[in-house]
């Protein structure tokens, strides 16, 4: 059966307003000109990164042929926009019942985000769940990046392809995807057993923590087990969205 229809499953928008958002770079605008729920208003870009994206995808937003300078002054200081950026509104939210109410015959794999706030772990995170086949990535709306310019950026298309779900409380998600007979992993360095010798076949959800503070308590005591991904003693831990890719790949093995 083909995966549910991610047309569905988008974020919590944060900053909606007249001006809308501002997405850059090849991959990020690509992704939101060919999705159908992404409402575009304008695209400002190079010559050469029109050729790249193609005129039929161009076809669907006002388009305005500038240098890469005046890309650069629509922009946050230091942007890698590749010669374009898209004013869009920001993508309409997705309650987490909702999509776990999409029938599917496939095995389910959600990513829980415990407090990580970096958008570049995140983007780069979103970019692995999607290469994974992951159902959605969930994180606490307070405490996580909102969609942005630089989240899709580091996400590499994959904000427009992956539900990208905020919550208001991650134990009471948790307790929800419980419901929904998940098994509730948290990735920790001091787990019960490696990843890979505790993964059930079902549904999964996978817990990770920031690289600071890790996965809060209460959080942990809302997860079924805790495992880890084996590395050597020379190296304290890894970055959480390589530990994520490693994880991941483990998942999909069993």
């Amino acid at each position: 059966m083909p995966r549910p229809d991610r047309r569905h499953f988008y974020p919590k928008p944060d900053n909606r307003g007249a001006e809308g958002l501002w997405l850059y770079g090849l991959h990020a605008v690509r992704a939101a000109l060919g999705n159908p729920i992404r409402k575009s208003k304008r695209i400002v870009l190079t010559t050469r990164a029109a050729e790249e994206i193609g005129a039929k995808l161009l076809g669907k937003v006002r388009q305005e042929i500038a240098e890469g300078s005046a890309v650069s002054k629509l922009l946050p200081d230091g942007a890698v926009h590749q010669g374009v950026a898209l004013q869009c509104e920001p993508l309409p939210r997705l309650d987490l019942g909702d999509l776990l109410d999409e029938p599917t015959d496939k095995r389910r794999i959600i990513v829980v985000l415990d407090q990580i706030s970096d958008p570049q772990n995140t983007g780069a995170i979103l970019r692995t769940a999607a290469a994974f086949g992951v159902t959605a990535v969930v994180v606490q709306d307070r405490h996580a990046p909102p969609e942005s310019g630089a989240l899709a950026k580091a996400a590499s298309g994959a904000l427009d392809s992956i539900p990208y779900i905020q919550v208001v409380n991650i134990s009471r998600a948790l307790e929800e995807l419980k419901e929904r007979e998940f098994w509730r992993v948290a990735l920790a360095a001091d787990g019960d057993g490696p990843l890979k010798d505790i993964m059930p076949a079902g549904d999964v959800a996978l817990v990770m923590g920031s690289e600071g503070s890790g996965i809060r308590r209460l959080v942990r005591e809302n997860c079924d087990v805790a495992a880890y991904v084996p590395i050597d003693s020379a190296m304290e831990s890894l970055n959480v969205s390589n530990a994520a890719a490693i994880a991941l790949y483990e998942i999909r093995r069993t």
